[in-house]
């Protein structure tokens, strides 16, 4: 009997009624996992166009054995796949970034915070159930490969993404692969020192990046400055109460025309610049790229930035040079980051 070179009678169906059809046969897909303390965000990603296709979402329910939270994530990636109508066939992996330190190498999460995960082997877990391979990483990290492979980082081989939140997020690609460190806990450049005995951090040493240049520290100058001048368009923007100062108050003011709140960005942008001058003096990327709701700024942070860099990183003397970009990807880029962790692989 001759073999058959099509494969199976459903192929060959697709192939005699329509050559589209075939065409999304042969297309493979990747399922991103974000799982955060509140929610559970999953997407079907396209692997060429690199782009998310389906989504499903689910509450995460920390305080619960981590089993029932796998059988969920389970549960959104099967939903999202079935409403992109292929089959598992055409998934060729599986990737979560989770909150923690994440151990790569035995693909288990060794703490969470509060998520119930302590040395959990939550990769063989849903590997197991769903027959198909499973990559882990710790979410900033898969945040930061999202941008790396499918936003602003596409095109190159280093990046190191920055997010600007409550804390300050970061993750490092090299050679187009995620640094880790020895350990698992490298990329932590929130947590280096900009000023000696200076603010307070939340991880117990004073004068940290992030107590400086997150959404926290610019609340932080910015009341600072509030109290000290009492005439200043800041306590306007903010309804005339403390409380009630956010990371756009001294940007709103500045445009307003307000000197206080003028002196409030230039500092805030300058300890921002000075922490990622450190950056491309230890490492040098291609990008450095911007995420969080205080990049939504755009050339307010870039043009200082670019100029402080161009003027203090020792790289200037370079030929090539470091540029510093917003992040694209806004939310998406930790489900797009996971889905696509297996490139590395590649």
């Amino acid at each position: 009997m001759e073999e058959k070179q099509n494969g199976s009678p459903q192929r060959e169906s697709l192939a005699a009624a329509s050559p589209i059809l075939l065409e999304g046969w042969n297309m493979k897909y990747c399922v991103g996992i974000d799982l955060g303390g509140t929610n559970i965000a999953v997407g079907v990603v396209d692997k060429q166009a690199r782009q998310i296709v389906t989504r499903a979402k689910r509450k995460t329910n920390a305080h619960r054995p981590w089993q029932e939270i796998a059988e969920d994530m389970i549960a959104a990636a099967k939903e999202a796949v079935e409403e992109l109508g292929c089959g598992w066939e055409q998934i060729e992996s599986i990737g979560i970034g989770s909150p923690g330190m994440v151990d790569v190498e035995k693909r288990e999460i060794v703490f969470a915070g509060n998520l119930p995960f302590q040395h959990t082997p939550l990769a063989a877990y849903i590997e197991e159930r769903v027959s198909c391979p499973v990559f882990l990483e710790n979410d900033a990290n898969a945040a930061a490969y999202g941008e790396f492979a499918a936003g602003a980082g596409r095109g190159t081989k280093s990046m190191v993404a920055i997010t600007l939140g409550t804390g300050v997020g970061s993750g490092i690609i090299i050679d187009c692969k995620i640094y880790s460190g020895y350990g698992f806990a490298a990329g932590e450049i929130g947590h280096n020192v900009l000023v000696v005995n200076g603010r307070q951090c939340s991880c117990g040493r004073k004068g940290c990046f992030e107590a400086y240049a997150s959404a926290t520290g610019l609340i932080c100058t910015t009341r600072e400055y509030m109290e000290q001048h009492r005439n200043s368009l800041m306590w306007e923007e903010a309804e005339q109460s403390i409380d009630k100062v956010s990371g756009r108050t001294a940007f709103n003011a500045m445009r307003r025309g307000d000197p206080w709140a003028k002196a409030v960005v230039e500092e805030y942008t300058a300890y921002l610049a000075e922490g990622i001058v450190n950056v491309v003096n230890a490492l040098q990327p291609e990008v450095v790229c911007l995420g969080g709701g205080i990049s939504k700024e755009g050339d307010n942070l870039l043009a200082p930035i670019n100029q402080y860099i161009e003027k203090y990183a020792f790289a200037r003397f370079a030929d090539r040079k470091t540029k510093v970009v917003i992040a694209q990807l806004g939310n998406d880029a930790g489900i797009l980051g996971a889905a696509l962790l297996g490139l590395q692989e590649e």
